[in-house]
C-alpha cells in the first residue's frame, strides 16, 4: 500500500515495489492518476490496483484498506507518501493552513497506519516505510507549518518503531532533501523554491535525486534484509546533512 502512489516519490516506489514481484495498491487524492499509473504497471506484469482516497477521510482511508485486502489479501507493507506542501512567514500562516497541512502531512500518516497494522501484528510481520522531509532534520524558513509536520511523522515513526518491534514489524522514515518531482517544479512555479537546478547546483553530488533514488531506499526497507532496522531516518539527499 502507497499512499501519494500516482506520482512522484510514490510512483516511483509502486513501480520499484511491483517490479520486484509486490501487489501494489496505489492511494491518492488525484484518483484519476492513481487509476491509470496502477494500469502502467499491470501493462509490465505487475499486480496493482489505483484507488481514490483523501488520507485526511478516516473513513475513506478504511474503506480503501478495505478494497485493498478484498482485492489482495491483508496489508503486510505500508509506505506513507502522501503529503502537501505550503510556503509562509511564520506571521501570516492562517489556522487553517496550518490545520490543512498537519491533516495531510501528519494526521494523513496516522490514519493510514492505523488502519493496517492490525493485518501486520495478525501476520506477525510488517513493514512500514514513512516519507519525511531533510527540512524537518535541518528547519526551513517560512515553512513552519510544513516543517512541523514532516518533523511530527519523523516522532510518530520512532515511536512506532519501539511499540511495534516486538510484533516483528519495522518502521523506518525516508526524509529526502531536492527530488526532482512535480510537487518540486510546481512549487517553483509558485514563486517559493528557486528551482530544483539552483538547489542541485549546491548540493554535495551535484544533482536532484529523482525518485528511483528514494524507492531504492525504500525497497530495502521493506526486505526481510532490513529486519534489523528499524526507528531510523535513512537520509536520501546527495550528502545534505550528513
Amino acid at each position: 500500500m502507497v499512499t501519494g502512489g500516482a506520482s512522484g516519490i510514490g510512483l516511483g516506489i509502486s513501480e520499484r515495489l511491483a517490479a520486484r514481484g509486490d501487489r501494489v495498491a496505489l492511494l491518492d487524492i488525484q484518483g484519476d492518476a492513481a487509476r491509470k499509473a496502477a494500469d502502467g504497471l499491470k501493462t509490465k506484469g505487475g499486480q496493482a490496483v489505483g484507488l481514490e482516497v483523501d488520507v485526511r477521510d478516516r473513513a475513506a482511508v478504511d474503506a480503501a484498506m478495505d478494497t485493498v485486502r478484498q482485492t489482495f489479501g491483508p496489508i503486510a507493507i505500508a509506505v506513507t507518501s502522501a503529503g502537501a506542501e505550503a510556503d509562509g512567514a511564520f506571521t501570516d500562516i492562517t489556522a487553517q493552513t496550518w490545520e490543512r497541512i498537519l491533516a495531510i502531512n501528519l494526521t494523513g500518516t496516522f490514519h493510514c497506519l492505523q488502519s493496517v497494522v492490525p493485518d501486520m501484528l495478525a501476520a506477525g510481520w510488517g513493514r512500514i516505510v514513512t516519507i519525511s522531509s531533510s527540512s524537518a532534520q535541518s528547519g526551513a524558513a517560512n515553512r513552519a507549518h510544513y516543517v512541523a509536520s514532516k518533523g511530527g511523522v519523523i516522532a510518530l515513526t520512532k515511536a512506532l518503531a519501539i511499540e511495534l518491534a516486538p510484533h516483528g514489524i519495522t518502521v523506518n522514515t525516508i526524509p529526502p532533501s531536492i527530488i526532482d518531482t512535480p510537487m518540486a517544479h510546481a512549487a517553483q512555479a509558485a514563486g517559493y523554491f528557486p528551482g530544483v537546478d539552483a538547489i542541485a547546483a549546491v548540493t554535495p553530488v551535484r544533482r536532484a535525486g529523482v525518485p528511483a533514488d528514494i524507492a531504492a531506499a525504500c525497497e530495502f526497507l521493506c526486505s526481510q534484509d532490513a529486519g534489523f532496522i528499524t526507528g531510523q531516518q535513512i537520509g536520501v539527499n546527495g550528502g545534505w546533512y550528513l
